[in-house]
């Protein structure tokens, strides 16, 4: 009797993991050194920065934070709409997540920096990509079957610590290949953040629309059929 072998999506593969971690690490330099020092890939500083604002009784400036964490809540319903609605018959709904991500990074290129009196240019764009982020770790999850963020680092670190005393444990070498797996795509984040800071120092907010070579590569990956696994 032949094995069952289960298809695996071109989504899914460490490939395109790494590619879009690669551009995770590249959004977040970006922001960092060109849209006020700020990482706007996760909403964990600007929880603990709206806390702070809230501790103070600056209500105005805790009004700020909570537009970023309203763009990353945004982002997942747009992903999870897009998801159950968006499906067609040439192209599949992440491929549909990867041309929003590419419409929303041209319009972050358009965006000036910011001058020292005001600072609505840089928070309009970390906005989009605190939106286009969410987008991307909510519709790309999975990478050979075990859930993986391409746009932070703390969960796959967790992650990859857990399946390493599991290994050591049982000796299991499942558990082995998802320690390295988490581990490849931590590091290809560790190479956007270089890439982008060559980048970005010539070519400053500008930078951004490097990030889109990343996802027209996706893209066209995703065209390619399911593999067996």
């Amino acid at each position: 009797m032949k094995q069952l072998r289960s298809k695996r999506q071109m989504s899914e593969t460490l490939f395109v993991g790494s590619v879009l971690s690669i551009i995770g690490g590249y959004f977040d330099t970006y922001t960092y050194m060109t849209r006020g020092g700020v990482f706007a890939n996760a909403q964990t500083g600007n929880i603990v920065l709206l806390g702070l604002s809230l501790a103070d009784g600056n209500i105005t400036k805790a009004l700020l934070y909570l537009i970023p964490i309203f763009a990353f809540i945004l982002g997942v319903i747009v992903a999870e709409f897009i998801h159950r609605v968006c499906n067609t018959k040439h192209l599949h709904w992440r491929q549909i997540i990867i041309l929003v991500e590419l419409l929303v990074i041209i319009l972050v290129s358009l965006i000036p920096s910011s001058n020292t009196s005001s600072y609505a240019y840089d928070m309009a764009a970390n906005v989009l990509i605190s939106f286009v982020c969410s987008l991307q770790v909510q519709s790309f999850r999975k990478i050979h079957g075990i859930v993986c963020a391409t746009t932070m680092c703390t969960g796959n670190l967790r992650s990859a610590s857990e399946a390493l005393v599991r290994y050591g444990r049982t000796h299991d070498k499942t558990a082995l290949k998802a320690a390295l797996k988490f581990t490849v795509i931590n590091l290809f984040f560790i190479v956007g953040i270089v890439i982008s800071l060559f980048i970005t120092r010539i070519f400053n907010e500008k930078s951004i629309i490097f990030c889109g070579f990343g996802l027209l590569l996706v893209l066209a990956l995703m065209f390619i059929k399911p593999m067996e696994e």
